[in-house]
């Protein structure tokens, strides 16, 4: 698989603090790949630098061969990446399916296109019975799936979830699991910001790990879970609540 996303030296100061200061990455076309580190790692940063919420001090992002490196919010998700937030941002006054609306107009202009296509993405993700509530009466679980619709109904090649099962059951996780299977099978690409190594282990076919803002690790989970570099960078972090040592050796 050839990369749809390429990062080199992605740095980011914010004043005299340094969130990043060389980040590398890639992501291969149709694959999912886990984005971790412990926290203040800059993984968020990240995101907002490849998405264009945030310009990079330094440093090259690649999306389908072209550099995108301070190129605006809008125009990045026009090219083809969509993102959620690790905090939720649901339109707390509008219905479920108008917040999926406004996603799906960025390629459907026609309002009767957009509104159709949103009852896809619903129907998809398993929001359709929840469609006319206000995005402030969904649970936390709903919330982050109408976050993920949103974000779908854009159309993106190269989709961006940032701790999209954080505060989710056992349960809900497992949910969420699979529908980012059905999401891979649909052809998109993952890039997904996890702070529990776990959840990432079963679905994740590359695993990059940030510390201090720079990358420590790019390989598979099971070497990452093994990698003395990664193992030093969690240490002080709460290993014995399963993040990396339930699956060291």
């Amino acid at each position: 698989m050839s990369a749809l996303l390429e990062v080199r030296g992605l740095a980011k100061r914010f004043g005299s603090l340094r969130a990043l200061d060389g980040v590398d990455l890639d992501v291969a076309g149709g694959s999912l790949t886990g984005l971790i580190g412990p926290n203040g790692a800059g993984k968020s940063t990240a995101f907002a630098c490849i998405a264009g919420a945030e310009k990079p001090s330094a440093g090259s992002v690649c999306f389908r061969g072209r550099e995108i490196a301070g190129t605006a919010y809008h125009r990045v998700a026009a090219l083809g990446i969509g993102r959620t937030y690790q905090l939720v941002q649901t339109f707390a006054d509008m219905t479920v399916l108008e917040a999926v609306t406004t996603g799906a107009l960025l390629r459907r202009p026609r309002l009767r296109d957009a509104v159709a296509h949103a009852e896809e993405v619903l129907a998809f993700v398993g929001l359709s019975e929840k469609r006319y509530r206000l995005g402030r009466a969904l649970t936390i679980a709903d919330k982050k799936r109408l976050e993920v619709a949103r974000a779908l109904a854009t159309e993106p090649a190269l989709l961006l979830l940032d701790e999209v099962m954080a505060g989710l059951t056992p349960a809900e996780c497992r949910d969420a699991v699979d529908l980012l299977r059905r999401i891979l099978a649909r052809g998109v690409t993952v890039l997904m910001v996890e702070h529990v190594m776990e959840v990432l282990m079963p679905i994740a076919e590359h695993v990059v790990v940030i510390a201090a803002g720079k990358t420590i690790f790019s390989g598979t989970a099971a070497d990452a879970v093994r990698d003395a570099a990664v193992l030093a960078a969690y240490l002080g972090s709460p290993l014995e609540h399963g993040e990396i040592a339930g699956h060291a050796p």
